[in-house]
């Protein structure tokens, strides 16, 4: 296979917001997002996320490497950005109109951005920065304000944020407005869609730029293969991310590692490298994942659409029985979503998805998420895995060797 790569995609990265006020800490923690709100910058490698875009295969929501299928979980989004994963589907209403924008913003913030303020139907972070500096926490109504507001620039940078940078779709603010119900959505399941549509999009050959929760995508590479991630500069802390806050200061020279060098690497990956179960005891010490999170492991081998309004995406564990301590066989046909897959928002979009023909099906099978979690084969057949792999290597050999891509333009990870 002789693949030819004519540029190097850009990664839109944008910074976690700035800290909360201490006073609001309970607050954070009721509604869930808590651990979400400890996450420092962590620096971005753009030769590693161009690696891995190239190994992503849209049609099984999996990374192909030599060793079999592998891909970013709930179980991953759990301990490395610290979300909720069970819980309700994000989803609801899509309005385009301005007046209703104003009429929300307004119903929950006590003041509305003006059209200056806005970028069609998202909301500047600029704004949402600055009134987050003048509220004034005297009462249990500016603390949830206050709150509401930080989670809104939490989606719109290191959870759900897109192309632009610059503004957050004012979608998830009817989900905020009861505060004490925050907590009962499934914001883990909506942030890995968001990264599975930004994989999926930048698999494509003509896209120039990647978007998404690349924090998450970073360190679950660093954890699953950690030979090659730089070194860890806080390794007892969680979520997860934070044990590469900052890592650049420590290793400058990952930084600049090219993307000859991660394809060659991830050519070369071997059955005991990719660590399959990472966060077993054996690998996280006991008491670093809190209790808040781990009761949500339930949910997290689910095989299911994951959900956020116009977004359906599919995790398919069945595919990476390993990360799970499954035994691994040859899996089930690709799932197929149909129109739901590369739906958009593009244009005016006045839909309620929860009951939309083509997603409501999909939420359904959410709803039943609980039937559909990983188990051990009933009847396994003799040496499953080896099945397995003699069917990936027949089905996906050609794509498995990546490093014969010519690089037109500079490919080092700055």
């Amino acid at each position: 296979m002789f693949l030819q790569s004519l540029r190097m995609m850009t990664c839109d990265h944008p910074l976690p917001p700035d800290r909360y006020h201490p006073s609001v800490e309970d607050h954070l923690r009721v509604i869930g997002f808590y651990h979400a709100s400890q996450i420092g910058v962590v620096q971005c490698q753009k030769a590693l996320i161009n690696a891995l875009v190239e190994r992503w295969r849209p049609e099984t929501h999996t990374f192909h490497l030599p060793i079999g299928e592998c891909t970013v979980t709930l179980e991953d989004v759990a301990v490395i950005l610290g979300l909720p994963t069970n819980g309700l589907p994000v989803t609801g209403m899509t309005l385009s109109s301005f007046e209703a924008l104003e009429s929300e913003c307004f119903h929950q913030f006590g003041v509305a951005p003006r059209k200056a303020d806005c970028r069609g139907s998202g909301i500047k972070l600029t704004w949402l920065r600055n009134l987050k500096e003048r509220i004034q926490l005297t009462d249990e109504i500016s603390m949830q304000r206050y709150v509401k507001c930080h989670i809104m620039l939490l989606l719109g940078t290191i959870l759900l944020g897109d192309k632009s940078g610059a503004s957050v779709h004012w979608k998830f603010l009817p989900l905020l407005r009861d505060f004490h119900s925050i907590s009962h959505f499934s914001w883990g399941s909506a942030c890995l869609a968001h990264l599975y549509r930004s994989l999926c999009r930048a698999s494509r050959f003509d896209c120039k730029e990647i978007d998404g929760p690349l924090t998450l995508l970073l360190a679950w590479f660093w954890i699953r293969l950690p030979y090659l991630a730089p070194p860890t500069r806080e390794p007892r802390s969680f979520p997860l991310a934070n044990r590469w806050r900052n890592w650049e200061r420590g290793d400058n020279r990952y930084r600049y590692l090219s993307l000859a060098h991660f394809r060659k690497a991830l050519d070369e990956v071997q059955e005991g490298q990719f660590v399959w179960v990472a966060y077993g005891v054996d690998r996280i010490d006991p008491g670093i994942i809190p209790e808040d999170i781990l009761m949500h492991a339930v949910v997290w081998s689910a095989t299911v659409p994951l959900i956020s309004f116009e977004s359906i995406e599919w995790h398919a564990t069945d595919r990476i029985r390993r990360q799970f301590g499954f035994v691994q066989g040859v899996p089930h046909q690709e799932w197929n979503p149909g129109r739901a897959h590369g739906e958009t928002l593009a244009g005016p979009k006045n839909l309620d998805w929860a009951t939309a023909p083509s997603h409501s099906c999909w939420i359904m099978h959410w709803t039943n998420r609980y039937n559909n979690v990983l188990t051990e084969y009933l009847e396994p057949s003799q040496h499953p895995l080896d099945a397995y792999m003699h069917w990936y290597r027949r089905e996906y050999g050609n794509h498995l060797n990546l490093s014969n891509v010519v690089v037109q333009e500079n490919d080092v990870g700055e």
